[in-house]
């Protein structure tokens, strides 16, 4: 077992007398929402102008000098309210949400209400290039042609043109497939802006589910499009809209029955629209080519086929200076790694390999032909940023080895803004040279807590059930650790696909409320069980079709060394999680009622047949063809064997995890003869946002406190 240990409160003080005087956090101070609620210092709306690096702020607007830092005015607000007001705009109230899409000319883009508006710093002019209705929803501005795409209600705009007249559960330019497969949007502009690819997902034959809206005297029905696992699905077509003729082709995709399309790009002359077509099974994939103009399917170019689920995340990107060759990323090889092709279908050469996965692509340089990327090429818990030289496959690694780095290109690939946190680093951001390694330094935060007695983080490894796999966990442990104590130990959980609780970041990425429990004197410990995210594709699909099995398992390895401990109470152990945490918490205290004595499950997903089907199914199959996984997954089963207390949460309106889980689940807890707790948040979806927040956790820590008999 390896163990990293970072003791917060002597980070940043000078002497163990002066932490003993100091507070401990409050859960205003620690949880987003607090009316005291302590952020870390960031530069806001940092961003590249071509090559130079735009620093704004409330009242003026700064350019840094990439090489020493150094920053000039650029103007001040008052310059630009003034221009404003005599044109009857709105006044601009701070800097922080100025673009600067358009390298080469003067101006900045101020998106004021319902108008964007680009202003002229030389000029001292301000042009509006558009007006809002007062519903645009979905709004994608072209930084090319200036034009803009958006939705009201159903139906999707360009500029003033109504693109679609679209009948109830229709719906176009938003994005579909409940947000699986990597997609976020719905609109989709050409390199040039003269073409926009859209989707449009005919709905109507998705049942609908009702939540209710408790608002109105009476209170209203708020009927969703839910498809759940194993029933009918939706339909998605691509459209492709020409704003010059300002006439619609749609792709010739066949019948989009029980199929999806995702990660759609262009290529850079416009003529050629590609997307992954997925089958609803999600074990094979295809690569697609179509004709922009006729929407004529030209060529399947990769295909993929993987016997438990093949999961498409990433659309092609082309090289900048080769139109005819692109950028694929596939798990071919159990991580996410890189792949050229050309445009023919033909493989060129695999960019990256290793047991490790690239994160994300985020520039290029063109003059070297040099990529860079965000990897975890350094550790599972970290993100780094690599610069690839691409003929020749080496890599070499930008700004400090430490943390979790994010990495934004200027235009000619030569500076990098490289943002990053570490354990003891808040944040820190510095501008990079990509070829030389110099750094400037624009801020290193301060500790937000640093007038605060913060308890020990420790971080470390343990073997999985399976005897072979490393698991990292994050330990909190109670202030002033008394080692002939005997404390209370809250596991938080979450376990489920794409997700890591412990990263190399701030506080090992701790969360509010586990920091605050610990100040109040109880162990928190988190474990990155097997089928959680950032590790590999076989780490992940080892819970195939048998979601919450193979976790439990792992989380009950955490259990075991917990109690190796010496100030850890093995009777007093309790387990906290929302959504895929909320199934873990529910099925660790039913199928071991005898280790774990409280629960709180926020959100939780009950009975998998009651989840959505893109999600579902990747993970379990449907229903009908995996009846003995979804028996197993299903909590229902098991609520005869609720021995300690537990909480169920849930919003009323959550249209992720919708409220029939719950309510299944105290049905079958009424029919068993236990007695689980409930509470409801309403207003909220899938959890609970803005200043309702602290007294969600309020209500878990009352909770713990007296089901856990805790006193401090």
């Amino acid at each position: 077992m390896r163990t990293f240990v970072m003791t917060l409160c002597t980070a940043f003080l000078m002497c163990g007398d002066v932490m003993a005087q100091q507070p401990a956090p409050t859960l205003n101070d620690l949880v987003p929402g607090g009316a005291t609620y302590r952020f870390v210092e960031n530069l806001y709306g940092l961003q590249w102008w071509g090559d130079a690096c735009i620093k704004p702020g409330v009242d003026s607007l700064f350019i840094v000098n990439v090489q020493t830092g150094k920053e000039s005015l650029l103007i001040a607000r008052e310059q630009v309210n003034a221009v404003l007001e005599a044109r009857k705009l709105p006044k601009l109230s701070h800097f922080y949400a100025v673009k600067f899409p358009w390298k080469g000319t003067d101006e900045m883009l101020l998106a004021l209400g319902d108008k964007y508006v680009a202003y002229d710093l030389k000029k001292g002019e301000a042009n509006v290039l558009h007006t809002l209705p007062e519903k645009a929803a979905n709004i994608d501005f072209c930084n090319e042609s200036r034009r803009i795409a958006y939705t009201v209600g159903n139906n999707l705009y360009v500029n003033n043109d109504r693109l679609t007249h679209e009948p109830e559960g229709v719906v176009c330019g938003q994005s579909v497939h409940r947000h699986e497969f990597g997609i976020r949007k719905g609109t989709f502009w050409s390199p040039k802006g003269n073409l926009l690819a859209f989707y449009r997902m005919d709905e109507s034959m998705v049942a609908t589910y009702p939540l209710v809206d408790i608002g109105a005297r009476i209170a209203k029905p708020n009927n969703v499009r839910y498809p759940m696992a194993g029933m009918t699905s939706h339909k998605v077509s691509v459209g492709v809209y020409d704003a010059n003729s300002k006439e619609i082709v749609y792709l010739e995709t066949g019948d989009p029955t029980d199929r999806y399309f995702t990660n759609i790009s262009w290529s850079p002359d416009e003529k050629t629209i590609y997307l992954i077509e997925l089958n609803r099974d999600q074990d094979h994939s295809k690569l697609c080519q179509y004709d922009a103009e006729s929407g004529k399917l030209l060529a399947v170019l990769i295909e993929e086929k993987h016997p438990k689920y093949v999961e498409p995340q990433n659309p092609v990107i082309f090289l900048p200076w080769d139109a005819t060759t692109f950028i694929y990323q596939s798990q071919r090889d159990g991580y996410n790694h890189l792949y050229l092709y050309d445009t023919k279908g033909k493989p060129v050469k695999q960019l990256t390999s290793g047991d490790w996965l690239v994160r994300d692509v985020i520039g290029f340089e063109e003059k070297s032909k040099r990529l860079f990327i965000q990897s975890t090429e350094r550790s599972p818990l970290q993100s780094n940023i690599y610069c690839v030289d691409i003929p020749s496959g080496k890599r070499t690694l930008l700004g400090n080895a430490e943390g979790v780095h994010q990495g934004t290109i200027n235009a000619s690939g030569t500076y990098m803004l490289d943002i990053y946190t570490a354990p003891g680093v808040p944040r820190s951001i510095n501008i990079v040279h990509t070829k030389k390694g110099a750094s400037v330094n624009l801020l290193t935060a301060g500790n937000p807590f640093k007038d605060f007695n913060m308890p020990t983080i420790e971080t470390g490894t343990i073997k999985a059930a399976d005897g072979i796999t490393d698991l990292y966990y994050r330990l909190i442990k109670p202030l002033d650790l008394d080692p002939d104590r005997k404390y209370p130990t809250i596991v938080y959980v979450y376990g489920g696909p794409h997700a890591q609780m412990i990263t190399n970041g701030f506080q090992y990425d701790a969360r509010g409320w586990d920091i605050y429990m610990a100040t109040k004197g109880y162990v928190v410990f988190t474990l990155d069980n097997r089928g959680s995210g950032n590790r590999g594709l076989e780490f992940e699909n080892c819970t195939f079709r048998r979601l919450g099995i193979e976790e439990c398992k792992d989380q009950v390895k955490g259990i075991e060394y917990l109690k190796s401990l010496p100030y850890v109470d093995g009777d007093r152990i309790g387990v906290h999680g929302w959504s895929y945490g909320g199934h873990m918490t529910t099925a660790l205290m039913l199928r071991h009622p005898d280790i774990y004595k409280v629960g709180v499950a926020g959100g939780p997903v009950i009975d998998w047949k009651y989840y959505e089907i893109m999600y579902g199914e990747r993970y379990m199959d449907t229903p009908e063809s995996n009846p003995e996984g979804y028996e197993q997954g299903n909590l229902n089963r098991l609520a005869g064997n609720l021995k300690g207390d537990l909480l169920l949460i849930h919003d009323d309106q959550d249209d992720t995890c919708v409220p029939q889980h719950t309510l299944s689940f105290m049905k079958a807890c009424v029919d068993a003869g236990t007695y689980p707790d409930l509470f409801i948040y309403p207003g909220h979806k899938h959890n609970v946002r803005g200043r309702d927040r602290v007294h969600l956790y309020e209500k878990i820590t009352r909770y713990f406190d007296e089901k856990l008999n805790f006193k401090q």
